[in-house]
């Protein structure tokens, strides 16, 4: 499977304290970057948005802060 292929980027529900792979895949995409999140370093996301974050900075900046 290649990483930049579209058919790699998984769905997912995002849940209070871990995620579901609804639809397998290597990475999400960052809400506010674009930027391809490996599920296996996945640390933040929003579950009312269900949206992933590359990092905590990305979460402050789509939380408001």
């Amino acid at each position: 499977m290649n990483a930049h292929n579209p058919a790699s980027m998984a769905q997912v529900h995002y849940g209070d304290g871990d995620f579901v792979v609804l639809k397998p895949g290597r990475y999400v995409l960052c809400a506010v970057t674009g930027r391809q999140v490996p599920l296996d370093a996945l640390r933040y996301w929003s579950i009312e948005r269900q949206e992933a974050y590359a990092g905590p900075e990305e979460f402050r900046k789509a939380n408001g802060g």
